[in-house]
This record gives structure tokens, sequence and C-alpha cells, in this order.
């Protein structure tokens, strides 16, 4: 009979560097399911490679409805060909999010230094002190 390795949800925390809670929190939202022993919750390695790409899609900007649909498709006698997929069309999709904002962050701080450079000038216009003191 073989031994199957179980963990605590103290040792998930602790491996994981998250909270007790945050650990509960994806039990609530079903993605994860212990075992039961009285008040013990016992996680199997299942379980654990389930926190690991959760943890690991949130780090990528994924959504839980959108690691919960990327963890469904595991299929190793496929190959897990399908979930490679979906995660690879989630990665393209979220690569291109970021390459947009980075973008618009450019846009931004365009245009914040030229709002900056003609309230410098305004404001050196306004006062002629300051105009005679910049131009020594």
């Amino acid at each position: 009979m073989a031994i199957t390795k179980t963990y605590s949800i103290s040792a998930l925390a602790q491996e994981f560097q998250v909270t007790t809670r945050t650990i509960r929190f994806y039990e609530e939202k079903g993605l994860l399911s212990p075992d039961r022993l009285g008040t013990a919750r016992n996680y199997s390695a299942a379980d654990r490679t389930c926190l690991k790409l959760i943890l690991r899609g949130k780090r990528l900007g994924f959504t839980l409805d959108e690691s919960r649909d990327i963890i469904s498709l595991y299929n190793p006698a496929a190959g897990n060909l399908q979930q490679l997929q979906r995660l690879m069309d989630k990665i393209r999709a979220r690569q291109q999010l970021l390459e947009h904002q980075l973008s618009d962050i450019a846009a931004m701080q365009r245009e914040l230094r030229d709002a900056e450079q003609k309230c410098l000038t305004a404001m050196a216009e306004a006062d002629p002190a300051a105009k005679r003191a910049s131009s020594h």
C-alpha cells in the first residue's frame, strides 16, 4: 500500500508564504479540496500543486476564474495539451494588455513632462524676479 504525502494548512502556508486564511479562501472558492480529519485539513500533493498554480497565476495577473479554468483542464493522459494551449492564450493576452498599458504610461509621462514645462514657463513669465534669476 503506497503512502501518499499530505500537507497541513500551516505547512502549505509556510512553504508558499501565504496566510492560512488565503488557503481557506481558495478552499471556499472550490479550488482546493483537502481531506478532513476532525477539524484538521490534510492537503494532497494535487492540492499543493493546485495552490502553486493559483499563486503563479496570481503573480501573472490572472483572475481566480482564469486560474480555475486552466487548472480544470489538467489531463496528463493527453499530455496536458489543451491546458497548455489555454495557458499560452492567457499569457499572450496578458502580454498584449501589458504592452498596451506600457504604451499608455509612456504617453502619459510625455503629457506630464509637457504640462510641467508649460507650468514652469508660465511661472517664469508671471514672476519677473524669477525670470531674471533664471537667465543668469
